[in-house]
């Protein structure tokens, strides 16, 4: 194993899909990082953890835990096939051509291309100006009443 690995990953002919962290890592993060990875410890062997539920496609949740390790900045050593950096991705499903596709190909082509039905492009024209009325030439004159409130006129 390298210097400075965290977590090692790998197979166990008793217990399948398997992890353990290393001395660089302190016991108690390396066991909740891995416990949150959905490994449990195995009873009887200090440090070692099985995947939980490996039936339910164990190789590609290990995978996912080896890579969100490497995510979280650890150093991970894991065999071959349970390595994301060493394993080719799943076979993409085959799609099988419908029309769906190439008619949405038409459709984009068509709603980038110019239309045939204007000739030419409306116009715009600038927003009518409202006039702004004159100042007047007067000023209000303001009588006061009874009650010293004042009043224009």
């Amino acid at each position: 194993m390298q210097p400075g690995t965290h977590f090692a990953f790998g197979t166990h002919d008793t217990h399948g899909l398997v992890a353990s962290f290393t001395s660089a890592m302190p016991a108690h993060l390396g066991a909740w990082y891995l416990e949150r990875e959905q490994f449990e410890p195995v009873p009887g062997q200090p440090g070692l953890y099985r995947l939980s539920e490996p039936e339910r496609d164990g190789p590609r949740r290990t995978r996912q835990a080896v890579d969100d390790l490497r995510l979280q900045g650890y150093t991970v050593q894991a065999d071959i096939p349970l390595d994301p950096a060493l394993t080719a991705s799943p076979p993409r499903p085959v799609v099988r051509p419908d029309g769906l596709q190439e008619r949405r190909s038409r459709l984009a082509q068509a709603a980038a291309g110019r239309t045939t039905q204007r000739a030419t492009p409306p116009t715009t024209s600038a927003p009518a100006a409202r006039p702004i009325p004159p100042k007047p030439t007067y000023a209000p004159t303001v009588h006061l009443t009874a009650s010293g409130h004042g009043r224009s006129r």
